[in-house]
């Protein structure tokens, strides 16, 4: 459930250059939960202004099969991002359901680009409301996490971006989303603090906490363990940079087969208890409680959400 009543499934969000039209179609074909286009970090300056073009192209003509569509605009403190969020929503407002704000530092830059949507919305009529993901990658971005998350009914997700976040506290860095030299000397997870106080806040205020990429696309043992952690963590889904990180994310946040079972079984015991005035129930030797059956029924919800079950 997001801040603004959307239910959407982001296991995996596969973040495409606005530069490359061939690479946004592939994209939309792939089996990623959504699409996120980038008009940021992948496009040159000089390129930016046809970028916005090819992103409009590409939302109106292509099918993305029910994915997700997000653009990320560029930082709003550059010259291109109040051009990104008009050229974007004027001519395909209707075919986006997010933009990704880029470097959130406050509550300030989502009301900005909140009440700028506004205004385009009601030049152009749109019926649906374009939503908002932030993402959380510098330091006064994690201090001002709270204030972020409560920043606009139009905001849906808090993402986290580690690249930007290592450069914003002087963390050496050598690849994004990884494990390096660095992380062996540090004892514990040097990560940990800001993903879980995004996901505290994601889930405090109803919004979707989604981990960032895993740079080295082709250690598929590497992303499996950033995966793992991100799920033990409590985030949703994923940023992938590569189609063929699309599966391994799918199948990490999704779910297992022996999950689904256990929480039909819990479920199952639970009601039948009720019904027969019980408070309590057993289940293969455990208690269960109502935090149990909480844990139990979001199983079922994310498997339901991603199609795995009816």
């Amino acid at each position: 459930m997001s801040g603004g009543g959307v239910m959407r499934i982001t296991r995996t969000v596969l973040i495409v250059p606005a530069s490359s039209p061939a690479m946004i179609a592939k994209a939309a074909a792939s089996d990623a939960d959504a699409v996120c286009i980038d008009l940021e970090d992948a496009v040159a300056p000089d390129q930016k202004a046809a970028a916005r073009g090819h992103v409009v192209e590409a939302l109106r003509s292509l099918d993305f099969g029910g994915k997700t569509r997000a653009v990320r605009i560029n930082g709003l403190d550059t010259p291109f991002a109040y051009r990104d969020v008009i050229a974007v929503v004027e001519a395909a407002g209707a075919f986006v359901e997010t933009l990704v704000v880029p470097k959130v530092s406050g509550a300030d830059e989502l009301r900005f680009v909140d009440r700028l949507l506004s205004q385009i919305e009601g030049a152009t009529d749109l019926a649906r409301p374009v939503g908002l993901e932030a993402l959380v990658e510098t330091a006064a971005g994690l201090l001002n996490l709270r204030e972020v998350a409560t920043a606009s009914p139009r905001l849906e997700a808090l993402i986290f971006g580690s690249g930007d976040f290592a450069a914003s506290m002087q963390m050496p860095l050598d690849t994004i989303g990884g494990f390096d030299a660095h992380d062996a000397l540090y004892p514990g997870h040097r990560w940990h603090h800001v993903m879980q106080s995004l996901v505290t806040a994601a889930r405090a205020h109803g919004l979707r906490a989604v981990d960032g990429p895993y740079a080295a696309f082709k250690d598929a043992d590497g992303l499996d363990r950033a995966c793992g952690i991100g799920r033990a963590l409590g985030f949703d889904g994923k940023w992938c940079i590569h189609p063929a990180q699309v599966a391994g994310v799918n199948a990490a946040y999704s779910p297992t087969a022996a999950e689904i079972g256990w929480a039909r079984e819990v479920t199952t015991a639970y009601d039948a208890a009720l019904a027969a005035g019980r408070g309590a129930v057993s289940v293969a030797g455990k208690m269960i409680d109502e935090a149990s059956l909480r844990a139990c029924r979001q199983v079922l919800d994310r498997a339901r959400r991603a199609r795995l079950i009816d």
